[in-house]
C-alpha cells in the first residue's frame, strides 16, 4: 500500500478507525500532488474535499484517477462550506488553514466544527513562532505576514503555543503536539514549527 508523507495524519487515521463512527471524512485544503484523502479512501472512507486553488484541485483529482479513486474534491472555500450541519464523522485541515489571516482562520474553524457530527474528530495544524519564516515579508500585524512561496504571494499566520486553544473551547482535546522539524530544502537547512491538534466534538 502507498505511503504518504503527511505523517501526522496516520495518527488521526488510527483514532478515526478506533472511534466506531461511520467512515465519512472531509479534507479542507484537499489539493496537491499527493492528496492524503487517498490514504483514507484506501481504508474504506467516503471522502470529500474542498480546495480553493483549481490547479491544486486538478492535481489531486488526477492522482486519484490514476489509482481508480474518486475522492470527491471540489473547488470551494473552507470559510463557507457547502456541506450540511453535523454531516461528517471526521474533518481535517493539514498544512492549509494557516494560509490566511487569523480572522479568516476563526471563520474556517467554525465551519469545520459546524459540519462535524457530535462525537466526531477534528484534526488541524498551525504554524508556530518557532518557524524559520517568522518575520519575513510584509508584516500584517499579530504574526501575520505576506510571503513568497513557490513564486506566489501568500499569507502565513503564525501562532504561539496556547493562542489557538480558545477556538476549540467547546470541544474535548484528544491530542496536542508542538513540533519543530529541521530539513534540507533547496540545499538549505530550514526549521519549521507546527502545532497539531486533534479534538472531539
Amino acid at each position: 500500500m502507498e505511503l504518504f508523507k503527511q505523517i501526522p495524519l496516520y495518527r488521526f487515521l488510527a483514532l478515526c478507525n478506533e472511534s466506531g463512527m461511520e467512515k465519512s471524512i472531509l479534507d479542507c485544503g484537499a489539493g496537491g500532488d499527493t492528496p492524503p484523502l487517498s490514504l483514507f479512501a484506501n481504508y474504506g472512507y467516503s471522502t470529500y474535499g474542498t480546495e480553493m486553488n483549481v490547479e491544486q484541485m486538478n492535481r489531486a483529482n488526477q492522482f486519484a484517477a490514476e489509482r481508480g479513486q474518486n475522492l470527491n474534491i471540489h473547488q470551494g472555500d473552507m470559510r463557507q462550506l457547502a456541506i450540511n450541519d453535523e454531516s461528517m464523522s471526521f474533518v481535517y485541515s493539514y498544512n492549509s488553514i494557516f494560509h490566511m489571516k487569523k480572522q479568516d482562520v476563526k471563520e474556517a474553524i467554525n465551519e469545520l466544527k459546524r459540519v462535524l457530527k457530535p462525537g466526531g474528530l477534528l484534526f488541524v495544524n498551525f504554524l508556530t513562532l518557532k518557524d524559520f519564516r517568522v518575520g519575513d515579508g510584509v508584516d500584517l500585524g499579530e504574526h501575520q505576514y505576506e510571503q513568497i512561496e513557490d513564486d506566489e504571494l501568500v499569507i502565513h499566520s503564525y501562532y504561539d503555543y496556547d493562542e489557538a486553544d480558545s477556538m476549540f473551547s467547546d470541544m474535548e482535546l484528544i491530542y496536542k503536539e508542538d513540533r519543530v522539524l529541521e530539513r534540507k530544502f533547496e540545499g538549505e537547512w530550514i526549521r519549521q514549527g507546527f502545532i497539531d491538534y486533534i479534538y472531539k466534538k
